[in-house]
């Protein structure tokens, strides 16, 4: 849903709400980082109003209409669900709204010009929008309910709580939940498959969840909720609203408390799933790296990758992917709905990079069809996207293994949790000069420690230990590349 009628005026001047819209990610609500349009400014069709961050990108808003803004409802900083309106447009009766469509009574559905009554139509949504608001006189969705939920309803309490000061000694009352009376059957709560996967695999009972979704949907964060808490009866109480603000520093004090949102969110949600249903294991392997790095010297000194900024990660992140060719099993997906294997004929090469927004993903699709150059290139532009928080939610999703570069951190080696929904994670740490065992001699080498973390349920000690040891081969003598493809 993307936008409703409000009100129209005599002079046949609309006024039309701006509902927040599904942005393709399956979530459910985003922040508002900035407008670019202010109170009383006129717009064009698709002419970009804002910006909102979901869980991993930041995000342009374009306008539905053309018209007059005027009404701004969510501040920067402010999380909105998807559907509550963020935004009120004035258009005129010519049909200005949604690129010159025909006026139309809103409460009565009747041609404005000719006064006949007509179905109302479906109007073309912009990519990305979400549904569009349901027709007048469409039969409600009868709600699901547990037995006995044939009885009447019985009236339920409003549950409210403060909203965010909008102006001072100003707040207003927002409803947050309904909780039943006493004695009342339950409603069966309204959650996606996923999501009832997750309770499942966590063995939350979703019975005693409170949905903080639009309409009580259950989230993926309401199941983590659950994880860890004291008591049944705990998880039947409402949940206070999160209300969105700023970090709280005050000057002499010992802490500083700042709501949990955005990528540090999703972060959080999607490590906690990843380690309570995936079966970590892990391996290390340490290694005499210094062909490798002579070989990345003289690449960097020859004419043919003149420009391509070459590191480590890219040598590693080749290596992978030559070593999954030999070791597919790491390139795999556990899907517990079909209850089957799905193992990729791709690879989609993710890398972790930190960012000023937090720990991003980006991966590179089809990555084991590059060559080097190619590889190198693409990474270098995700990452680069990534830090100036501009990269598309679809550079963000679709990722099949992942490597992850700690050694830019001075760290040798460590354990890291699985992206969701893959089988395998490869840690590279630094590269250190020290005494190594070289030709029966000590010398002073290039020594590099790998961490390899997998799901134990898709991958089996042998499959994990061939890739790691391929990987670990290419890396100590790169020659041994002739010998795998």
């Amino acid at each position: 849903m993307s936008a409703a009628p409000h009100t129209a005026a005599a002079s046949g001047v609309e006024t039309r709400e701006f509902l927040l819209p599904d942005l393709g990610e399956g979530l459910t609500e985003s922040e508002i980082v900035a407008w670019r349009v202010a109170v009383g400014d006129t717009v064009q069709l698709n002419q970009v109003i804002g910006e909102v961050e979901t869980a991993k990108a930041v995000v342009e808003l374009p306008s539905p209409y053309a018209g007059k803004v005027v009404a701004l409802l969510a501040e920067p900083g402010e999380v909105v669900a998807v559907g509550a309106p963020i935004a009120e447009f004035e258009v005129g009766d010519a049909g200005t709204a949604r690129a010159g469509a025909p006026a139309r009574d809103a409460a009565s559905g009747r041609d404005a010009a000719s006064g006949r009554g007509t179905a109302p139509k479906r109007e073309p949504n912009l990519v990305g929008y979400g549904a569009m608001p349901e027709l007048s006189g469409r039969p409600a969705r009868k709600a699901r309910s547990w037995a006995g939920a044939a009885e009447p309803k019985a009236p339920v309490a409003q549950v409210r709580v403060a909203q965010a000061p909008v102006a001072e000694a100003q707040v207003a009352e927002v409803p947050v939940a309904e909780v039943p009376a006493a004695g009342v059957p339950v409603e069966r709560p309204r959650s996606t498959p996923p999501v009832r996967k997750l309770a499942k695999d966590l063995g939350v009972d979703l019975a005693v969840v409170h949905g903080t979704g639009p309409k009580g949907l259950v989230t993926r964060d309401d199941i983590l909720g659950q994880v860890g808490t004291a008591a049944p009866e705990q998880a039947t109480a409402p949940q206070q609203a999160l209300v969105p603000e700023a970090p709280v520093r005050v000057a002499g004090e010992r802490e500083t408390r700042t709501p949990i949102r955005g990528v540090r969110r999703q972060t959080a949600a999607a490590m906690v799933a990843s380690a309570f249903s995936a079966p970590h294991a892990s391996e290390f392997l340490t290694i005499d790296a210094t062909a490798t790095m002579e070989l990345l010297a003289r690449l960097k000194d020859s004419r043919a990758f003149a420009g391509v900024k070459l590191t480590p990660m890219t040598i590693v992140a080749k290596a992978v992917l030559i070593a999954l060719r030999r070791s597919p099993s790491l390139n795999s997906h556990w899907d517990e709905a079909a209850q089957e294997i799905v193992e990729y004929h791709y690879v989609n090469l993710g890398f972790a990079a930190a960012t000023p927004r937090g720990l991003l993903v980006p991966n590179v699709k089809d990555a084991d069809a590059m060559s080097l150059t190619e590889l190198a290139e693409a990474i270098a532009r995700l990452a680069g996207s990534a830090r100036e928080g501009h990269i598309s939610p679809a550079d963000l999703t679709g990722g099949t293994i992942t490597i992850t570069n700690i050694g830019v951190f001075g760290i040798d080696a460590g354990t890291p949790i699985l992206n969701p929904g893959e089988a395998a994670i490869l840690a590279m740490g630094q590269v250190r000069r020290l005494p190594w065992e070289h030709r029966g001699e000590i010398a002073l080498r290039d020594v590099l420690t790998l961490s390899l973390s997998f799901d134990h349920r898709l991958v089996d000690g042998e499959q994990a230990s061939r890739f790691l040891s391929d990987v670990g081969a290419i890396l100590a003598d790169p020659g041994m590349v002739l010998t795998m493809v």
